[in-house]
């Protein structure tokens, strides 16, 4: 088997020409022989001057840098796109695949006999874990962790939970211009990703779960010491991995692996994003994930992390709680401990290493969870014949069963004009509807579905309604707020059909969303609907590969020719 620059050869019809010029030109770099004739171990960069999440990227390559050497392999590093969730147009998850493939093809016309994937912010990590999955070659995850919390008047806060909840205490009234101003400072301290159990640290908790991650990589603060240390030895774990050859992703991620991912995923109480990206991964691989499954494990595992939007702790709080590692202790049979991670332990050691931390209180055991369910629940009904879902643990308790009159909203656009409009005909009770913001419609399903309430609701003291939607949220946000309606109201899913006025009955209890209109009367409507037009810049290049290949929420969201076909997981 070929490694090291003999690898994956340039093809120029001799081979050995192939590899001399390739020495030839690399040597420009000034490396020696010896240099060169170690195994290679790639690190991407993903810093960017538009990704404050990856700032300390830089020093994250170097340490990685340092202990593949100190293992004797070579670290050679290489670029690929950076997304970041607030700076990209019209959303990060619109270039989520795009990210995959680059990684992916970077990996493969590179000779590296392992890899080293670096990301956080939301849409980075899954995307590397879809491409590192698909072109198979060991691969070592490392998050770019989580900033240190802000402060305000004594408060502790917490990006993004707490800016979207003190935004609307601005817009309800509450908070003058200099106060918001002032918070503006203070929410996001250090680099690093969202100090909440946003999509970020969910990704990076499942993924340490799934054993492609060290144990503590999930939680390390992004400035620690401790997340240069942790970075070292990754690249230590990944020069032996470019040595042995293995274990490829392919070894690690089982259906037990999955599962576990999924468990985690409801006890800490993530982001819905993390099913859309679970999904992706799984089908990227021989298995799948099925949402009657993932809603059975909700019904059986309860959020045992107290963390924001869920609870009241943040990421360091979770870190020095013991991490991964002790919530996995806490789940105890809830997860299969034999799976086998990047390191060669089994979760089984990693467990048995975990810290006990006196008297912490942000993982919970599980006769003292947060919460006696998982965070997640799946709906379905006739507004959602392939699913919906629900972050029940981040939402009001009196909302989860709740019948109300529908306000429409067409588009984000739309909303944008009206959802303040001293005239919208809207009132509590009702149920905020926005569609044509799924994958196709939007595109790229923006986090949209946090449907602001009106501000003349707000000012009035209402702090949650039941907003429903195709579009995905921030893994930050709290509310009673069903998300990723599939299929989506742009293919003609029964969303399109929905008519203000209309009664919309929510039952969490039963997983139910129903629309409570009579079939004939659905059908007339679908009879006279008009299919929904491809934007102008879909005609050509990425926008025309997005349009044309999207997949629908309970597929991942990725492309229909990215995925492999398989058996779902148990």
């Amino acid at each position: 088997m070929t490694s090291g620059l003999r690898k994956g050869l340039t093809s120029y019809g001799d081979a050995g020409f192939s590899l001399f010029l390739r020495k030839a030109f690399i040597k420009a770099m000034g490396y020696s022989d010896d240099a060169l004739e170690r195994p290679i171990v790639g690190i991407t960069n993903t810093y960017s001057d538009y990704n404050p999440c990856h700032g300390n990227v830089p020093q994250i390559i170097e340490a990685a840098k340092r202990g593949v050497m100190l293992s004797g392999a070579m670290p050679f590093v290489f670029p690929t796109i950076s997304i970041a969730e607030s700076f990209a147009h019209p959303t990060s998850m619109y270039l989520r695949n795009l990210m995959a493939m680059d990684t992916e093809e970077m990996i493969r016309a590179q000779p590296m006999d392992s890899v080293i994937v670096i990301g956080g912010c939301d849409k980075t990590l899954p995307a590397q874990v879809m491409a590192a999955i698909s072109a198979d070659l060991p691969t070592v995850v490392i998050p770019v962790g989580p900033m240190v919390v802000g402060h305000h008047k004594g408060e502790v806060l917490g990006a993004c939970t707490d800016c979207r909840r003190l935004w609307a205490k601005y817009r309800a009234g509450e908070m003058d211009d200099a106060e918001i101003e002032a918070v503006n400072g203070r929410l996001a301290p250090s680099v690093g990703t969202c100090m909440v159990m946003g999509t970020a640290s969910t990704m990076a908790c499942m993924i340490e779960a799934m054993g492609l991650s060290l144990p503590m990589s999930a939680t390390i603060p992004a400035p620690h010491a401790e997340r240069f240390r942790l970075a070292e030895a990754s690249g230590r774990v990944a020069a032996e991995m470019a040595k042995t050859k293995g274990p490829k992703p392919s070894e690690l991620l089982t259906p037990a692996s999955f599962k576990n991912a999924q468990v985690v995923l409801q006890a800490i109480g993530g982001s819905t994003n993390g099913l859309i990206h679970l999904t992706a991964m799984a089908h990227r691989s021989p298995h799948r994930l099925d949402l009657e499954v993932f809603d059975q494990i909700g019904r059986e595992v309860p959020v045992l992390v107290d963390l924001k939007p869920s609870g009241e702790h943040y990421m360091e709080h979770f870190h020095h709680a013991g991490g991964v590692p002790k919530l996995l202790a806490q789940l105890g049979d809830l997860v299969d401990l034999d799976a086998k991670t990047i390191s060669g332990q089994t979760l089984r050691d990693v467990v048995a290493n975990a810290e006990d931390v006196p008297g912490q209180d942000a993982i919970r055991s599980r006769d003292n969870p947060i919460k006696k369910e998982g965070g997640l629940a799946i709906l379905h009904g006739n507004l959602a014949p392939r699913g919906a879902v629900i972050k029940q643990s981040a939402a009001s308790p009196k909302l989860l069963q709740h019948t109300g009159r529908a306000v429409v909203f067409e588009s984000v656009e739309d909303m944008t004009l009206r959802v303040d409009d001293p005239e919208l005909d809207v009132t509590a009770d009702d149920v905020l509807v926005l569609r044509n913001a799924g994958p196709k419609g939007a595109p790229g399903m923006p986090e949209a579905g946090y449907l602001p309430i009106p501000k003349k609701l707000a000012r009035g003291g209402t702090k949650d309604m039941v907003r429903i939607s195709d579009a995905r949220m921030s893994g930050t946000a709290f509310g009673t707020i069903v998300l990723h309606i599939t299929p989506e109201s742009a293919v003609g899913g029964p969303l399109a059909l929905v008519k203000n006025g209309d009664m919309i009955s929510l039952d969490v209890a039963k997983r139910s969303i129903e629309l409570l209109v009579d079939a004939a009367e659905l059908e007339r409507r679908r009879a006279q609907l008009k299919p929904a037009a491809a934007p102008d810049e879909a005609r050509r290049g990425y926008a025309w590969l997005f349009n044309e290949t999207i997949m629908q929420a309970d597929e991942g969201c990725d492309f229909d020719f990215m995925q492999r076909t398989g058996k779902k997981t148990e």
